[in-house]
């Protein structure tokens, strides 16, 4: 059988327990063609128990495949530490590192299998461990919605405000997944959730972004916090209006000076919400003829960006231009006269 359709008849269940322990070791360390081992494959679908005790031994269980993943990377991958014996699981071996920087430790976290580590780890110093793009473990848990299975003790304020090589701290990445709601609610503070990252962005501009406005405690969404600028001039009001969350703002803060707020573009939320298809979520009483009418800096108006996306229905008839009378269109066309929307 060569190497190949002996890893698929181990994925397929088809290897027996007896026939498992009975390969020699140049079978148990042949690689298919991303350089696994059925050593690899087996911590990946928690089978280590399968092989003899002799395969559970560092050179077996420290083989690197082409990217650099040993099948401990495997095991933390999917949650099966449980099975890898107490004694390999040491600092040294939970750091070994894949060629994209990504210890043992950080593919656990992801997985939410820190707490089968032995008793003692992961301590403070381990959680700050970096993969190649800054992420400590705390990142890779908020990406992967797995914070709550943290020690509170090593999820504290300072912690979770650690910034990756973008800038961006725990709470960005909870945010921007989704996972804010996982993090101690005393701990979204103004000061976590105002930092910037390198870009500008602002936490509440990653909730906004990613559709989770929601997770942001009310009292955080005032006016000055809402214009908050990104270096590119966009706003949190209006990543809210273009993801559909301006019903997130209370009402006492979603005001008709927050709605024409420009970027740096010339768009306003109105823009944003009807390019997006959300104008709806915006209260009539809020409107003017004269906010329909505010045009970016290259002449469109939130009717007009309403209308060029399929969406002209959603504002209120009241607020409709009326079409340009005979003398308008001529006025038009000469390039004397502006269309009204």
């Amino acid at each position: 059988m060569d190497t190949s359709a002996l890893h698929e008849a181990f994925r397929a269940h088809r290897l027996t327990r007896e026939e498992l322990r009975a390969l020699p070791a140049e079978r148990l360390l042949a690689r298919n063609a991303a350089g696994n081992t059925l050593v690899h494959l087996a911590a990946k679908y928690g089978r280590l128990a399968e092989l003899t005790p002799a395969a559970l031994a560092p050179e077996f269980l420290l083989v690197k495949n082409d990217a650099g993943y040993t099948p401990l990377h495997h095991a933390a991958q999917a949650g099966h530490l449980t099975t890898v014996p107490p004694a390999l699981l040491t600092r040294a071996h939970l750091l070994a590192r894949s060629h994209s920087g990504y210890t043992v430790l950080h593919l656990a976290a992801a997985s939410g299998c820190l707490w089968q580590l032995p008793a003692g780890l992961p301590d403070e110093e381990l959680i700050l461990t970096l993969t190649d793009l800054g992420n400590n473990l705390l990142h890779e848990a908020a990406e992967n919605g797995t914070l709550d299975r943290i020690p509170p003790a090593l999820s504290n304020a300072p912690l979770l405000a650690l910034a990756n090589l973008s800038g961006e701290t725990v709470f960005h990445v909870a945010a921007l997944n989704g996972n804010l709601a996982q993090i101690a609610p005393a701990l979204l503070t103004a000061t976590a959730l105002l930092a910037p990252t390198n870009a500008g962005d602002t936490v509440l501009h990653a909730a906004a972004i990613s559709g989770h406005l929601g997770d942001i405690p009310a009292a955080l969404l005032t006016h000055d916090h809402l214009v908050r600028r990104s270096k590119s001039g966009f706003t949190v009001i209006h990543a809210a209006a273009e993801t559909g969350q301006l019903d997130k703002i209370p009402p006492g803060q979603l005001t008709a000076d927050l709605l024409t707020t420009r970027n740096d573009d010339g768009d306003t939320p109105l823009h944003a919400a009807a390019a997006a298809g959300h104008f709806g979520q915006i209260p009539p009483h809020l409107l003017t003829p004269e906010m329909l009418a505010l045009r970016n800096y290259t002449g469109v108006t939130p009717y007009a960006a309403a209308a060029h996306a399929g969406h002209a229905e959603q504002v209120p008839p009241a607020f409709r231009p009326k079409p340009p009378g005979p003398f308008q269109q001529v006025m038009i066309k000469l390039g004397l006269s502006k269309p009204p929307f």
